[in-house]
């Protein structure tokens, strides 16, 4: 599957509003209560899609089906976010749609924000926490070569978690 990641756009709406309010997911987030139609237009009105103005940059990974026609799915999104310029680091966060996961658009979506990240922005240092019980997204970033850093107990009522981070290897 090939895909690309683009900025956020007001059509994205309804996306959004899908996956935010997707409950199932709220342990693994820093969403924890629904958002409104208004909350997430809001967001998408404010955003720039410049990391060092906003302080954290949303991402649509999106599948071009035929570029012919320009018919594309839409399939998740990718953040990253904790945007540290000094220290050159930033938090990853990822939520791909239900029926599109386990078909490697995570793994693509994420090496493109490193891609991005470590060429474009400069960044040293990237990571996710991520909690011990989604062993489906541990593998991800493993198979990523991400490291596993630091255990986190009790991190949320539901699970410890895992910090992990890959670094970029230094010019030298």
């Amino acid at each position: 599957m090939q895909i690309k990641l683009r900025k956020i756009e007001p059509t994205d709406l309804p996306f959004l509003y899908l996956w935010e309010n997707d409950a199932s997911v709220w342990a693994d987030g820093a969403n924890h209560n629904p958002l409104s139609q208004q909350d997430l237009r809001a967001y998408i009105e404010s955003t720039t899609g410049d990391i060092y103005r906003d302080g954290q940059l949303r991402l649509i990974i999106e599948e071009t089906s035929n570029t012919l026609t320009s018919n594309t799915l839409t399939l998740g999104c990718i953040d990253l976010f904790d945007f540290d310029p000094r220290n050159r680091r930033a938090a990853i966060g990822m939520y791909v749609a239900p029926e599109f996961r386990g078909q490697g658009v995570g793994k693509e979506a994420l090496r493109m924000l490193e891609d991005y990240a470590f060429g474009h922005l400069n960044l040293r240092v990237l990571y996710a926490v991520i909690a011990t019980k989604n062993t489906a997204c541990s593998a991800l970033y493993r198979q990523a070569g991400y490291t596993p850093s630091s255990p986190l107990p009790a991190w949320t009522l539901e699970s410890d978690a895992i910090i992990w981070l890959k670094e970029t290897t230094p010019n030298c």
